[in-house]
C-alpha cells in the first residue's frame, strides 16, 4: 500500500506533465498497463518508451487530476483530464479513470478506462 506522500508525489510529478519521469520513478520493473481492453504492455523501460513517442506528438499537455484519488489497500483510482495540444494549436481534451494496483510504493499494474472517441 502506498503511503499518502507517495501517492502525493506522484499525482504532483504526472500534473506537471512528466508522465514519462513519473513511470520511471513509480512503477516497477515489470510493471503493466491496459487501455480499456486492449493488449497489457509490460515492463517499465517499454513503457517509459511508448509514454515518450507518445508524448512527442504534441506540443504540449496539460493535465488535472480530479480529487479525490480513492484508495483502498493495494488499489488507487486516479481521474485524470488531459489537454492535448497538437503542433497546428487544436486541443484534445481527454478524460480517463486509471486503476493502479501498488506493491508498496511503486505501481504494479495500471489499467486505463476511457471513450475512444474522445481521441479524435
Amino acid at each position: 500500500m502506498p503511503s499518502q506522500k507517495t501517492l502525493d508525489d506522484f499525482v504532483a510529478l504526472v500534473v506537471t506533465g512528466k508522465h514519462d519521469d513519473a513511470i520511471e520513478r513509480f512503477y516497477t520493473e515489470d510493471a503493466t498497463m491496459q487501455e480499456n481492453l486492449g493488449d497489457t504492455r509490460k515492463g517499465r523501460d517499454a513503457l517509459v518508451a511508448r509514454e515518450r513517442a507518445f508524448m512527442a506528438r504534441f506540443k504540449e499537455i496539460q493535465t488535472t487530476c480530479v480529487k479525490p484519488v480513492f484508495v483502498s489497500g493495494d488499489f488507487a483510482v486516479v481521474h485524470w483530464v488531459f489537454e492535448f495540444v497538437r503542433a497546428d494549436g487544436s486541443i484534445m481534451r481527454m478524460e480517463e479513470l486509471a486503476h493502479q494496483r501498488w506493491q508498496g510504493e511503486k505501481i504494479a499494474e495500471e489499467r486505463f478506462y476511457y471513450d475512444p472517441a474522445q481521441m479524435k
